[in-house]
């Protein structure tokens, strides 16, 4: 793992991560990258990210195996990691891992969560999860990974999504 070594709580995150877009039009919204509190982890390339959630990758650098946790494909978390992570649509996803499992080439078969809360608590439990949420549903209970050296809330961070519609 390349970049520097931060030990940062997420709970500083709860909340941020919108940022205006470089149009000024639509808010945006970022995807962090979350992981058990535990994790030495604390900054993965985005091929680095890529390699991990397409299950090419079965370990941490701490020996424990690598838990990934998805959203369900409803929501439009999922739609954005798909994007800009994985570089493929819902189809091309399942295909992935229905043939990798089936040909031994990927290690980790992701578990599919429906809620942000569900997904958080899992992380929190798992010592070796990986997940993603909105940046805005980030607590203290789990740890924010750089992304290419960058947080949610760097204007350079790469992962975003138009903002929620307030209810």
């Amino acid at each position: 793992m390349s970049g520097a070594v931060l030990l940062l709580v997420a709970g500083s995150f709860a909340g941020a991560g919108v940022a205006a877009s470089p149009q000024g039009e639509a808010n945006l919204e970022s995807i962090a990258i979350i992981v058990n509190q535990s994790n030495p982890v604390d900054n993965l390339s985005l091929q680095e990210l890529r390699t991990v959630f397409l299950g090419e990758r079965s370990h941490w650098p701490n020996g424990r195996r690598i838990t990934l946790v998805m959203m369900e494909s409803s929501q439009p978390e999922r739609k954005i990691v798909l994007r800009e992570i994985y570089h493929m649509n819902e189809t091309d996803f399942n295909r992935h891992f229905m043939q990798g499992v089936f040909t031994g080439e990927v290690f980790v078969s992701p578990k599919t969560l429906a809620t942000p809360v569900g997904v958080r608590k899992f992380v929190f439990n798992v010592p070796g999860a990986i997940a993603y949420v909105r940046a805005s549903d980030v607590d203290d209970t789990v740890k924010v990974v750089r992304v290419d050296g960058h947080l949610p809330d760097d204007k350079d961070y790469a992962l975003r999504m138009p903002v929620r519609p307030a209810k």
